[in-house]
């Protein structure tokens, strides 16, 4: 039976997916291939910019154009990347991070491994393998490949610097009707599995900077910044961290049925720049 036909929750892939660091030497079947290629078509983020997605081999890139993909040694074994880059404008990393991770999350049901790289790849060298264009940024790539059994030392200590097993609790993260009043999983209700696949969602360095606040049936979502957090990269790699969140927030209310949009709601945005604690932004509502 093919991936196609098989009823696919994607909530059990959030719960599934980890960060994969350490990848067989083996090209990806050419089965896998043709199924990421027609998942690239799904390509465009909730408020709009559309993703361009690369497949890129490192041998092919090495021999045809003298390409050397690198990782610095974070990732062993990867033979395959997923480059992607999204025109620049004003809601760009959070359709970035949307729709990349929707892809990761669909690699991730077909077996695969990624892991989310923000700073540790060789920019210029990736840039040229997709032919990067004026007006185009490319603030994150993944390799994508076979798990490998055996984590490198370098993974494990990794796993274990960043705490990728551990997430913040409820009351850091979700709040009833205002920030500073924590929401049980109770008062959830039905909302109680999307937040939850929220609290699991990647982010960078583990920071989980998203904040929501529940108020009748809407959630708001905020950005809380880590201060000079990712300076050096060039881009705000936690507004990248904010897509993936409302991506993980909005497959699992739409699996559960619930209904709903994203709105962005100018009461709020006025209310974050005057009543919201320094360093947290509103982002955007699901109402």
């Amino acid at each position: 039976m093919s991936v196609e036909e098989v009823p696919m929750s994607m909530i059990q892939q959030m719960k599934k997916r980890i960060s994969v660091r350490t990848y067989k030497e083996e090209f990806l079947h050419p089965e896998l291939k043709e199924k990421l290629n027609l998942a690239f078509k799904d390509n465009q983020g909730p408020f709009g910019g559309a993703v361009r997605f690369e497949f890129v081999e490192r041998e092919l890139a090495q021999k045809e154009g003298n390409i050397k993909l690198g990782t610095y040694g974070i990732i062993k074994g990867a033979s395959s990347y997923v480059v992607a880059a999204i025109p620049e404008g004003k809601r760009d990393l959070e359709d970035f991070g949307y729709v990349l991770e929707k892809l990761i999350l669909y690699a991730t049901s077909l077996g695969l491994g990624t892991c989310w790289l923000g700073g540790t790849y060789t920019k210029n060298e990736f840039s040229k393998a997709i032919g990067l264009q004026a007006g185009e940024i490319m603030p994150c790539i993944t390799p994508i490949g076979y798990p490998h059994q055996k984590r490198s030392l370098l993974e494990s200590a990794m796993r274990l610097a960043a705490g990728s097993k551990n997430r913040k609790p409820w009351q850091e993260l979700f709040f009833n009707q205002a920030l500073g009043r924590p929401l049980t999983e109770a008062e959830a209700d039905n909302y109680a599995t999307p937040l939850e696949m929220v609290r699991l969602a990647p982010s960078a360095s583990n920071k989980q900077p998203w904040r929501i606040i529940m108020a009748q049936g809407r959630a708001h979502f905020y950005l809380q910044r880590t201060k000079d957090y990712g300076k050096g990269l060039g881009f705000d790699i936690q507004r990248v961290d904010m897509g993936i969140a409302m991506c993980h927030f909005e497959l699992a209310a739409k699996e559960l049925g619930l209904p709903g949009q994203w709105q962005i709601i100018e009461s709020k945005a006025d209310a974050a720049e005057s009543t919201i604690p320094p360093g947290t932004h509103y982002i955007v509502s699901w109402v």
